[in-house]
């Protein structure tokens, strides 16, 4: 089996290294990630220049490092190496979880993988900088792997988002959290008193039941099978039901 790994933290991440070294024990492993952070760059394809690619050396894997976003990275990696299998992303350090899915490069890059009909996963873990128990890779490379062995096994699952907290019990199926929004917008002044803006997150406290986000605080791996189709199923066929005859163009 041929694996592609990538990630959006960049080709120096001790997540990335994580995850090739839990990729080996299950196929051949190729590493192509960004020279530079992209964090939350979501789908972001690079078509306004030019990209490459070169060697880096992460551990003793074959590893290239690209000037572009992790779609581009996926995007090179397939076109440069023939029948990849899977195409794997992370270990993100930090959770993609509810909402941030959206914005995750992360997940991206796994869905790169989706568009071009092959496997994808996307891993991610929480990261504390005060907290030795959030960076034990033995830890989460143990569960990796446990997930990792559990999703080659389902073919049917195209698509998946994995989040691992610091010291899982077990791992759950879970829906992606949508009610409630963790995004926000913080005003703020530069030094010369001009007006700028972050943008940031808030904590979500109330989750619901069976979602990624209650079962990652309730300390399992949570495991969020994904599609690549947007289509509203219901608002569809609601709209079909309502409208079965749209009215022509007005000339």
């Amino acid at each position: 089996m041929r694996i592609l790994i990538s990630n959006d933290d960049g080709i120096y991440s001790p997540g990335l290294a994580a995850l090739a070294r839990v990729a080996s024990k299950f196929g051949e492993v190729r590493i192509v990630a960004p020279d530079v952070e992209q964090s939350s760059m979501s789908q972001a394809i690079t078509s306004s220049r030019p990209v490459s690619y070169r060697q880096a050396k992460v551990e003793g894997f074959d590893a290239y490092r690209v000037n572009g976003t992790p779609s581009d990275c996926v995007a090179v990696g397939i076109f440069n190496w023939d029948k990849v299998d899977l195409v794997l992303s992370g270990i993100n350090l930090g959770t993609n979880l509810g909402s941030a899915m959206w914005y995750s490069g992360t997940l991206a890059a796994a869905k790169q993988g989706a568009l071009f009909n092959l496997r994808g996963i996307a891993f991610s873990m929480p990261v504390e900088e005060d907290s030795a128990k959030a960076m034990r890779f033995d830890v989460v490379e143990e569960w990796a792997a446990k997930a990792l062995e559990l999703l080659l096994n389902q073919t049917h699952l195209k698509l998946v988002n994995v989040n691992i907290p610091a010291e899982p019990k077990g791992m759950r199926w879970a829906r992606q959290s949508v009610r409630l929004y963790d995004g926000k917008i913080v005003a703020s002044k530069d030094p010369m008193g001009r007006n700028n803006f972050w943008y940031t997150v808030v904590p979500v406290t109330d989750t619901e039941e069976d979602t990624d986000r209650w079962a990652f605080g309730q300390g399992f791996v949570s495991l969020t099978p994904m599609t690549l189709d947007l289509t509203d199923d219901v608002a569809l066929d609601r709209a079909k039901r309502n409208h079965p005859q749209l009215p022509p163009i007005s000339q």
